[in-house]
């Protein structure tokens, strides 16, 4: 029974999904679905006798059979998966014997199997290929998932078992006594400890929440579908380059529609307005952004405050953050506060000295207005070029995707760890412009499969994340079998794939999740991997962001897709210089999302909130944080994260975590940068230990101390070296 099963069914990819949050991303480009998600009509005995998903799949590492695959298939899987994971946990929690750590904790790692399978591939396509029927059996399913999880976690007999077992853990090896806690933690956390009648009132609030959860995802989704902007007219488009148009025609033509679609991305801010000069239509498509969703989710997302609030109380805690938190590295929401507050105004002091920047351009060029949210890409696009003389159509042409790919991220892993890559066509996959590869070891040994999905299209989520279709395991005898999904925006046909210098960071981002997952070294499938605490897990994908910028990676990648000239140094070293620029706005857009997250979660059970804007508003200024010209990140009404992922009060994990990443990469480069003895021994201290021991320790086993803050304030420029 995986420690994921719940998280990964009801929040899907969308646990990690903000991994590489904040950076641009585009859902204006569509691709056809694949016939492996596409609805078909199919005879109920025929779906039963023939499904794929019933069996481990044949294929290398148990890779998904996506060309077997169909819609059809999911409702009787998991109804198979619920049926035999439901007697597999009976034969445990009845089981006459004495309880032991082999017969009841093991027993239940092995547990789940085929549900887990189900669900694993489900979920992922509910992210990778929605449509309508995915998001039926989504809501169907969710709630179902949500009661098979407390029938296991509320059950007392069960329970009493494991409770003995971890009353004696002191006989067992340090890995069995970690998996010991890991499942006692499970179920006190969930209300093992209860009485039957706060055990049923938590039935529930899970079985709303679930509900909820699902309803908010499929909204988020119906809005990057429906709530697009047309553009008649081409001449409103200047700015844009001609492959940004062309993508734009594109995307309209692919989604049936005339003119020009531009798309809402994940975040509030969308990378198009920094070169649109047609001020009408940047606000429009900001205002479509930031307002999205509101009616729909803004009731949903108040509901789902008030239930956390509501369990967490029946828990034993003072609020929603105060569970969370409490078995993470941050311990408490204070904590959590502490770090986000000391560096608010550290924040908004450099967000405000940028906007001055912008605002002298604006009125420079004759401008009689003030700068707001939808003018501050644009003009700090203008700043940047005049502080750095950088275009941005300049440096694109350096990044081409497949360079980037094969010459910068395989490249740098190449050097760090030794592992080589091979692209195995051989593979099914859930669309066409899926990459699937195996990663070998140096020694020839295979590590496992890596997919790559690089764009966007309709019915994808968006942003960027990792997940895993296999997690590594030593008792299983499993390799791990994982994927990277980005939003790209695809181009016109026979174009190439030219993408920013945020895109190229987010797929160093999305790789260092996946080498976390591939590299995984462990027994038990419940602490492999990625399956750490949340303000852990963002400290590998970051740590290796910085990778993408060393001198000899990006030598060896950032050359001209129609010469293969490398790119000149002045431009280079152009690009370095403003790596850091605009890191105000960065920060406290970032700042003002992690805030507005624990203030949703810190209201105390009984709390009630009229008006969720306003409930914005409030926790903004309350922290300093409500500077106009930048808003929050993510807005509450399209904070996925938070309300339909795995992230509620756990958005700061990607600041908690950064400080680590900075960290660890300056300690790096005291030792020598890219090289295998470096690799090697942040392979063997971080990537592969998973959660078998305590994190800290492992941090303190690499570096030999415990981080410091000052690498993340040099790296997000609010401190120069």
């Amino acid at each position: 029974m995986r420690k994921s099963l719940l998280a990964t069914a009801i929040g899907a990819s969308l646990v990690l999904a903000a991994c590489s949050d904040g950076k641009p991303n585009n859902s204006q480009a569509l691709a056809e679905k694949t016939p492996t998600t596409s609805a078909e009509s199919m005879d109920t005995k025929d779906v039963s006798s023939a499904n794929p998903l019933l069996q481990a799949s044949p294929l290398q590492d148990q890779a998904p059979q996506f060309d077997k695959i169909k819609v059809g298939h999911f409702r009787p899987a998991f109804n198979s998966g619920f049926e035999q994971h439901r007697d597999q946990i009976s034969a445990i929690a009845d089981n006459a014997e004495p309880a032991t750590f082999d017969n009841t904790i093991v027993a239940m790692e092995k547990s789940g199997e085929l549900l887990s399978r189900v669900a694993r591939v489900f979920f992922s396509l509910a992210s990778l290929n929605s449509d309508d029927e995915i998001q039926e059996i989504q809501a169907e399913v969710a709630p179902q998932l949500s009661e098979h999880n407390d029938n296991i976690y509320l059950n007392p007999t069960l329970f009493a078992r494991v409770d003995s077992i971890h009353q004696h853990k002191s006989e067992l090896s340090a890995e069995d006594q970690r998996l010991v806690d890991f499942y006692y933690d499970q179920f006190v956390r969930a209300g093992a400890k209860l009485s039957e009648q706060d055990k049923a009132q938590v039935r529930t609030i899970n079985t709303e929440l679930a509900k909820l959860s699902t309803e908010f995802n499929n909204n988020i989704l119906d809005s990057f579908k429906n709530d697009v902007i047309l553009v008649a007219d081409k001449e409103e488009l200047d700015g844009l380059s001609e492959d940004q148009i062309a993508s734009l025609a594109a995307a309209a033509e692919g989604a049936g529609k005339e003119g020009y679609m531009i798309s809402l991305v994940n975040t509030t801010r969308n990378p198009i307005l920094g070169s649109l000069k047609n001020r009408e239509l940047r606000q429009k498509i900001w205002e479509s952004s930031a307002n999205r969703a509101a009616d729909n989710n803004g009731p949903l997302l108040v509901r789902m405050a008030e239930l956390r609030a509501d369990k967490a109380k029946l828990l034993g805690y003072a609020d929603w953050a105060s569970y969370v938190t409490a078995d993470q590295m941050a311990k408490t929401p204070q904590a959590v506060f502490k770090i986000l507050d000391d560096l608010a105004p550290k924040a908004v002091a450099k967000a405000k000295a940028e906007a001055a920047d912008i605002q002298a351009i604006i009125e420079q060029e004759g401008g009689d207005f003030s700068l707001q949210p939808w003018d501050w890409a644009f003009y700090a696009e203008k700043v940047r070029a005049a502080k750095y003389d950088l275009d941005e159509s300049e440096v694109k042409p350096y990044f081409e995707f497949n360079r980037v790919l094969d010459d910068g991220l395989f490249f740098a892993m190449q050097h760090l760890y030794g592992i080589t890559v091979k692209a195995r066509s051989d593979l099914p996959v859930w669309n066409p412009d899926v990459k699937a590869y195996e990663i070998f070891n140096a020694d020839g040994s295979s590590v496992g499969l890596f997919y790559l999905d690089p764009y966007a299209r309709e019915g994808k989520s968006g942003g960027a994340w990792m997940d895993e279709y296999v997690t590594q395991s030593h008792l299983l005898g499993n390799k791990p079998v994982v994927y990277n999904a980005l939003n790209i925006p695809k181009p016109a046909q026979g174009q190439p794939t030219l993408m920013t210098f945020d895109e190229v960071s987010t797929m160093f981002h999305e790789f260092g999740h996946a080498v976390h997952g591939l590299f995984s070294q462990v027994k038990y499938p419940s602490l492999a991997g990625t399956a750490t605490a949340r303000d852990f897990v963002e400290f590998p994908s970051q740590f290796h962001e910085d990778w993408s910028i060393e001198a000899a990676v990006i030598a060896n990648y950032a050359k001209h897709y129609e010469t293969g000239e490398a790119i000149p140094q002045a431009l280079l070293d152009k690009i370095l210089k403003a790596h850091k620029f605009n890191q105000g706005f960065d920060t406290t857009e970032y700042l003002a999302s992690a805030l507005l997250d624990m203030e949703w979660h810190s209201i105390p059970a009984g709390t009630k909130i009229e008006d969720f804007n306003a409930f914005e508003k409030q926790a903004l200024a309350k922290h300093g944080i409500d500077y106009a010209p930048v808003p929050p990140r993510y807005k509450s009404a399209y904070f996925s994260h938070i309300f339909a992922g795995g992230y509620s009060s756990g958005y700061y994990a990607y600041l908690w975590t950064e400080v680590f990443a900075a960290d660890a990469f300056a300690y790096l480069q005291e030792k020598g940068g890219l090289n295998r003895k470096n690799g090697d021994s942040y392979r063997k201290h971080i990537l592969s230990m998973g959660n078998s021991q305590d994190l800290m320790e492992d941090y303190l086993q690499f570096r030999g101390q415990e981080p410091s803050v000052d690498a993340l304030l040099v790296r997000r420029g609010l401190l120069t070296k």
